[in-house]
């Protein structure tokens, strides 16, 4: 007896014949019928050398993508400006683009004031970062509405490091935030060519987050003493500070604190009313220079002695100058990386979205570079440390930026300013939970990730929170990976697609058959987990929604492999000590749509001719046909054939068994063995599920 496997997708493909002597998986007792499968193809382990080993073929598609590239092509890639520039319609894009540099410049000075404060540093440096940084990215950055200067959280990281190598006062101080510039523009540089952004993935947004709300409730409170009228201890810690705070509390001021309340109320009042009404979109960022003029305004005319002031700035743009102090660029190196890792969370993941939301294609790495060119020229022209902004960045989009243009317009606000507005500086005063709800609604292990990351950022300090909030994560990873989601699949009525029977209820599954899928790559760290799985899946069958022969134990695990992108050594040898065990207790395992390299893995370790070419599918339906034909044969006594009977069969008893065959291969399948047959049943099509309700 031969067995016949067509192609249920196509009446046209050919069939292939598979002798039953090679088809023990079949039984020797199953009907006569033919199964419908599609044929896998199945390589070639003697010509398998054409599939080139991983370095071999990444760098033949390397090479071949070199080859394809054009001149204009290398000119966009090394000068993304030179995209937009060329496609840049003046008309439609200028005026948006101008309106957007202008708010986003009036915006930034004031923020670069303050947060070189923030950051242990004179005002003008913040001024200087928020300058030449803008245009370098501007011609090597990809993104069009990022707006890159001094952040808060850059500069916190700053004061915090360098302020337990010199005092804050000292000149190598300043030396320093300019060397941590330029070593974070090599890291960034580095970085993007080797293109090992992928590795800052494995840090969670829950730690980004939970370290951005801790570092903003430091950032308060350290700033505090601009609201009280009195000094409060440089610290990253939250208890130093509330200790300062309250042993101090007998030279609180009235002036600063009454002027520092109602220029705060103005920032938020303003920021709520830009967020909120459409027309008033421009107040968002008039906000902070409106704080500024009305604050000048007051110390101008009444000269509090109790508010501390800004003091007198430098006019002029910023020398060229080498770094110098690299001696101490060792004892940066931690800090250098971990705002680089900050710069590529937070910026990338800003330009990315923003490109998405205006249709543009984002290049990830080439965004790093463009960052940390930036950062390189930055402190040739004495900056501190820059990355994107995502305030300044949300607005500049709000306003309806297009292209770069927009940040030359900020950086030209910038060079204004520092050239023609610095003498009015002078008497400038100085002055989340949603993200936890939302945590929590959405996913219980971010908001533990984010709690851990902002508690320990808050009682222990920036860098142990950082460290704790980056192990945390990692930890995270590892669990999943080590513990990939498994599910159970079952069939859904009406259809050859199986799906989880957890998520669809509906879904049933056979006798004597368990057909599970692995979300997940194979390999030495969960395939233990695996196959203990695969044991209880084994031993508690739910037999609720099971159709199908009545048989107790079983016969068959189907593997479907189209989730697993890889299996290693460790998992080839767990198959076969998996195939062994399941072979004592006459269970026999089925591989269903493995990818060509984790099929070839599977054919160099020689799991392909321990199971059987036969044991390999397409589709999981395949394999269901296959095996359910045989979990019937075994369901039955094997009667022998009547050799009389069958010498002079009558041409209707043979059709009317061919029939009775068909009928019951369907009635197995869709599990109701009651079903009656339809008027116009055809061997040749797949069986279907029973059409009772």
């Amino acid at each position: 007896m031969e067995i016949t496997f067509a192609s249920s997708s196509s009446r046209d493909l050919p069939t292939i014949s598979v002798s039953s002597s090679s088809s023990s998986l079949l039984g020797s007792s199953m009907p006569t019928r033919p199964v419908k499968i599609i044929p896998l193809q199945h390589p070639n382990t003697t010509t398998s050398s054409s599939l080139n080993p991983l370095p071999r073929a990444l760098l033949s598609r390397w090479t071949a993508k070199v080859k394809r590239t054009t001149l204009v092509q290398w000119i966009d890639t090394f000068l993304p400006c030179c995209r937009w520039i060329k496609t840049y319609k003046w008309r439609e894009y200028f005026q948006p683009d101008l309106m957007a540099g202008l708010t986003v410049g009036i915006m930034l000075v004031p923020q670069a004031m303050s947060y070189a404060k923030l950051a242990g540093l004179h005002p003008i440096y913040g001024l200087y970062t928020g300058f030449i940084p803008i245009f370098v990215y501007a011609i090597f950055g990809s993104s069009r509405q990022l707006a890159i200067g001094p952040v808060a959280l850059v500069s916190l990281l700053v004061s915090n490091v360098l302020g337990g190598i010199v005092n804050s006062s000292d000149e190598l101080y300043t030396e320093l935030a300019i060397i941590l510039a330029f070593m974070v523009g090599i890291l960034e540089c580095i970085m993007a060519l080797l293109r090992l952004g992928w590795l800052i993935r494995f840090i969670s947004h829950s730690v980004i987050s939970g370290f951005s709300t801790a570092s903003a409730i430091v950032i308060a409170l350290s700033q505090a003493k601009y609201f009280l009228g009195y000094d409060i201890v440089r610290s990253s810690k939250i208890v130093p500070l509330i200790k300062s705070i309250i042993s101090g509390a007998h030279k609180f001021s009235w002036p600063p604190f009454v002027m520092g309340s109602c220029i705060l109320a103005i920032l938020l009042v303003m920021k709520h009313l830009g967020k909120s009404t459409k027309q008033f979109r421009f107040l968002r960022a008039a906000g902070p220079l409106t704080a500024v003029v009305l604050g000048t305004l007051l110390v101008k005319m009444f000269h509090p002695s109790s508010i501390s002031l800004v003091g007198e700035i430098p006019q002029g743009l910023p020398s060229f100058s080498f770094p110098k102090k690299f001696e101490y660029a060792k004892s940066l190196i931690p800090t250098a990386m971990l705002i680089t890792g900050v710069a590529i969370l937070e910026s990338v993941g800003i330009a990315k979205a923003l490109a998405a939301k205006n249709g543009y294609e984002l290049d990830s790495s080439q965004e790093l570079f463009g960052l940390g060119l930036a950062n390189i020229m930055g402190s040739l022209f004495s900056a501190y440390p820059s990355t994107g902004s995502f305030s300044r960045s949300a607005v500049n989009n709000e306003s309806g930026a297009k292209t770069g243009l927009s940040g030359v317009v900020a950086g030209i606000i910038m060079c204004c300013s520092l050239l023609f507005l610095t003498p009015l500086f002078e008497y400038i005063p100085q002055v989340d939970y949603d993200e936890a709800i939302f945590l929590w609604r959405v996913d219980k292990k971010d908001f533990v990730l984010w709690l851990i990351t902002s508690t320990t950022t808050l009682f222990l300090g920036i860098e142990i929170g950082v460290l704790v909030g980056v192990g945390a994560s990692l930890a995270f990873v590892i669990h999943e990976s080590a513990n990939p989601h498994i599910a159970v699949l079952g069939r859904l009525p009406g259809t050859t697609v199986y799906r989880n029977i957890e998520q669809y209820p509906e879904a049933y599954t056979y006798n004597g058959i368990v057909i599970v899928r692995v979300d997940a790559p194979i390999y030495f760290a969960n395939i233990s987990f695996i196959k203990d799985r695969l044991r209880e899946y084994e031993v508690d069958a739910d037999k609720s929604s099971r159709r199908g022969p009545e048989v107790e134990k079983i016969y068959f695990v189907i593997l479907e492999m189209s989730p697993i992108t890889y299996i290693d050594s460790s998992a080839v040898q767990a198959l076969k000590d998996l195939h062994q065990e399941y072979k004592s207790r006459d269970i026999q395992i089925c591989i269903s749509n493995p990818n060509r390299d984790v099929l070839l893995t599977l054919t160099k370790a020689g799991i392909v001719e321990l199971l059987g070419k036969e044991r390999y599918f397409v589709r999981v339906h395949d394999a269901v046909q296959v095996c359910l034909q045989h979990v019937q044969s075994s369901s039955q006594s094997p009667k022998k054939p009547d050799p009389s009977a069958e010498d002079k069969p009558r041409i209707f008893k043979r059709l009317s068994k061919q029939r009775e065959e068909d009928l019951s291969i369907a009635e197995l399948e869709s599990g109701d063995n009651k079903t009656s047959a339809p008027k116009h049943t055809k061997p040749h099509l797949e069986p279907l599920l029973s059409r009772k309700s």
